[in-house]
């Protein structure tokens, strides 16, 4: 026969009377916010539901990535390149944030090659130029410098850029992403289509 005395006697009586509450409680017995406290309380954190988060009521459609007329690829050292980069693929995303705005990310993923002689050439700093634009409208006009190194015993790298935090507000005219190597500010006013 078993006796209970002292603290496990205590702790066994509060135990008892927890239970009993827990089964006193129901998801019948709600609060009108979504269920019982004690499920509110599990679920959220508080007493009460907290409010949905708001949808966007429109689907943005996403521009497609241009790449600047000139823009593809750079070479380094003229008849017998030391080296060449180019562009391998682009990509993007938007993101609705509401009123018709949206945050947009570019992503851009490039090939270094070494050159005719196949000698290392150290790290090459590859401009990566994004230009936004909203019909006439800058909306962004960005270039990043990345350095990219071709390991020992090889003869390539490659590389990715992602560029992000752009913000399209809304408004009339097309939406144009054009992406270029090299300081391309001027030729990305004149994109072409890949």
């Amino acid at each position: 026969m078993w006796h209970l005395d002292g603290p496990g006697l205590r702790t066994s009586a509060i135990v008892l009377a927890l239970a009993a509450a827990l089964g006193g409680c129901s998801s019948t017995g709600s609060t009108g916010e979504g269920g019982s406290k004690l499920s509110n309380f599990l679920f959220y954190g508080g007493a009460t539901v907290p409010a949905p988060m708001a949808t966007p009521e429109y689907e943005v459609n996403c521009p497609s990535v241009d790449i600047t007329d000139g823009g593809a690829a750079i070479r380094a050292g003229g008849d017998n390149p030391r080296y060449q980069v180019s562009i391998n693929d682009t990509a993007r995303e938007c993101t609705a944030t509401g009123d018709g705005a949206y945050q947009l990310k570019v992503g851009v993923e490039g090939l270094a090659l070494l050159g005719v002689g196949g000698a290392p050439v150290g790290r090459i700093s590859v401009p990566v130029h994004v230009l936004v634009k909203r019909g006439a409208t800058v909306v962004a006009n960005r270039t990043r410098t990345v350095a990219v190194s071709i390991p020992a015993g090889e003869d390539r790298a490659i590389f990715n850029v992602v560029e992000e935090g752009i913000t399209v507000p809304p408004g009339e005219g097309t939406v144009t992403i054009a992406v270029g190597l090299g300081n391309t500010a001027e030729a990305a006013a004149r994109p072409r289509r890949r």
